[in-house]
């Protein structure tokens, strides 16, 4: 493999932005990404980044990237999210999903973080497969419980 695996740069944020929307595509949810690259320049590259993200490289183009950042669990401390780790899709089965989990796992080893943790849909069995085989648990007695924009605003205005 001719790959680099390096953080992502601020001129990284167009091609970053292009993975999001590939992967919301593979999804089913093509229209669901509101986030713009001035929001990912303003969170991951301002005065106070909100994530890191890593990105896999070939002949300049980013074909790759793995989205990360730091919470607190209560029970275990100082843990790692990974938000998404997308490979696109012409580039899937050589080795980079493997490549920037490894890079996740190593950052997460080197902050001493107690956890790392993931979703992953239900359906999308080879992604589960690929967990799997890398030593992750799926908890399927946990519920992701999510409130959008439109919930959230609803539930001040019923305060």
């Amino acid at each position: 493999m001719d790959y680099t695996i390096r953080f992502a740069e601020k001129k990284d944020v167009s091609a970053i932005l292009g993975l999001i929307q590939e992967l919301a595509v593979f999804e089913k949810e093509p229209d669901a990404v509101i986030v713009t690259e001035a929001d990912l320049l303003e969170n991951g590259f301002g005065k106070q980044p909100l994530f890191t993200c890593f990105v896999a490289e070939k002949d300049n183009t980013i074909v790759a990237i793995a989205l990360i950042y730091i919470r607190f669990s209560t029970w275990k401390g100082k843990t790692v999210h990974l938000e998404d780790l997308i490979v696109s899709h012409d580039y899937r089965g050589e080795g980079l999903g493997t490549l920037l989990l490894d890079e996740v796992i190593k950052y997460g080893y080197s902050l001493g973080v107690k956890r790392i943790c993931w979703e992953v849909l239900d359906w999308n069995e080879p992604a589960i497969k690929f967990y799997e085989s890398k030593g992750a648990t799926l908890l399927k007695d946990w519920y992701l419980v999510q409130m959008d924009e439109s919930s959230i605003r609803q539930y001040i205005e019923n305060l």
